[in-house]
């Protein structure tokens, strides 16, 4: 049985993402479709462009982890591109919305849908919704995401046996496919793979449905103008305000990645 916290959240409690639940091997079949199908013009446009980037959150070692999603603050990628005017090196703005929904609407149909029906009937909780792939070997530096407006949910889709997991505080949990692990981020934690194999969950951020929907939006808009502003590219996932203090390294057990600050900047 699962033991659940302030930070490690029942995932029952949120009724609306069992539509998600429910359809985990069709979402899961739409992801091995595009990794399979897809050009390698069109899996290069994804991660450049619907991923989002961070400049703070740091790995052991490069190329451990990537993501690409569909939605974004609430918006539809193209939408929300278009939204902020992201400009970007390789590509023209009116190229990169025309290709970002031609892939949504080709590749993830069924996820789309899924999204439309719950945030049309749920006053737009859902956030973000993206595919995040942790790659072999990967160690994520513990960190936090100030985003005390949300809460993180990973659907797992495709789980290796063997040692992959998130540490949050003094916990190791550990995915499961077709079940939700549902997080609050704002708390310090890390993730890994240790294993020979790709693990990928679908990530869908949430406003918490327990605070007044009017001050958790007024909370995303500012704190998404900010980090739009320090970067862009983070799609308003990322910011500065993702790092934790040194003392939280030493508390729960991780002074070891103090030390990995002078291999990565190197």
């Amino acid at each position: 049985m699962e033991n659940y916290n302030e930070y490690h959240l029942d995932p029952k409690q949120f009724y609306f993402l069992k539509f998600f639940q429910y359809n985990w091997l069709e979402i899961k079949d739409e992801f091995t479709n595009f990794t399979q199908n897809t050009s390698e013009q069109e899996l290069k446009f994804t991660y450049d462009v619907m991923g989002p980037k961070s400049k703070t959150i740091k790995t052991k070692g490069n190329g451990k982890y990537s993501a690409f999603g569909i939605l974004f603050q609430g918006m539809f990628i193209e939408e929300y591109i278009n939204f902020h005017q992201i400009q970007y090196p390789d590509y023209e703005l009116e190229s990169v919305l025309e290709n970002a929904l031609v892939l949504r609407e080709k590749y993830f149909p069924s996820l789309a849908e899924a999204i439309k029906k719950i945030n049309s009937s749920n006053d737009n909780i859902l956030r973000n919704v993206y595919f995040g792939i942790f790659h072999p070997g990967l160690d994520i530096k513990l960190h936090v995401n100030y985003n005390h407006h949300t809460n993180r949910g990973y659907l797992g889709l495709i789980v290796p046996e063997g040692d992959v997991a998130m540490k949050i505080c003094h916990d190791k949990l550990y995915w499961e496919e077709g079940k939700f692990m549902i997080l609050d981020h704002s708390y310090p934690h890390c993730p890994h793979n240790y294993t020979n194999y790709d693990r990928v969950v679908l990530v869908v951020d949430f406003f918490k449905p327990d605070r007044p929907r009017e001050e958790v939006a007024k909370f995303e808009q500012e704190q998404v103008r900010q980090r739009m502003q320090d970067n862009p590219y983070s799609l308003g996932v990322f910011g500065k305000s993702d790092r934790v203090k040194t003392e939280d390294f030493i508390k729960y057990g991780l002074a070891h990645q103090l030390e990995w600050d002078k291999a990565l900047d190197k």
